[in-house]
């Protein structure tokens, strides 16, 4: 099985989102249930989705710290939806920490999970903070 990165993005939303809720949950045996449903055998993890989900749990107050200086006074980390966040986190994670990935596919590719997991609004505010944070090349 060989998935594009655009789809490894998606398994690692997915895996943030259920490691959110629940913090304790094994993060290999979560990654073989979005990859392998029908549990027909083990399967090989991409190492880029480790590399995201790992990278972003390690790093998670720090980019928390990164976003929030681009949220409006009147929001707060609290306050975002958690698809938005987890969104944000990744793509804050890989502007700072993937070298190989441009800004524009970071930027590009959040949009594009803020599609697929979330609705309008949260596209054009996603689109807004990290338009002002690759603006201000402060990651």
């Amino acid at each position: 099985m060989s998935l594009t990165r655009h789809e490894i993005r998606e398994k690692a939303f997915q895996a943030l989102f259920a490691l959110n809720a629940n913090p304790d949950a094994d993060e290999n045996q979560l990654f073989q249930q979005l990859l392998n449903p029908d549990e027909a055998a083990e399967i090989e993890i991409p190492a880029y989705l480790s590399t995201l989900v790992t990278g972003v749990r390690e790093h998670q107050a720090e980019l928390d710290a990164q976003i929030q200086p681009y949220l409006s006074r009147t929001w707060s980390l609290d306050r975002l939806a958690k698809t938005d966040l987890i969104v944000l986190r990744i793509a804050f994670f890989e502007l700072k920490y993937v070298d190989a990935v441009p800004a524009k596919v970071a930027v590009n590719e959040a949009i594009e999970l803020t599609k697929a997991f979330s609705d309008d609004r949260s596209r054009k505010f996603v689109s807004g903070v990290l338009g002002k944070a690759v603006k201000n090349e402060s990651i």
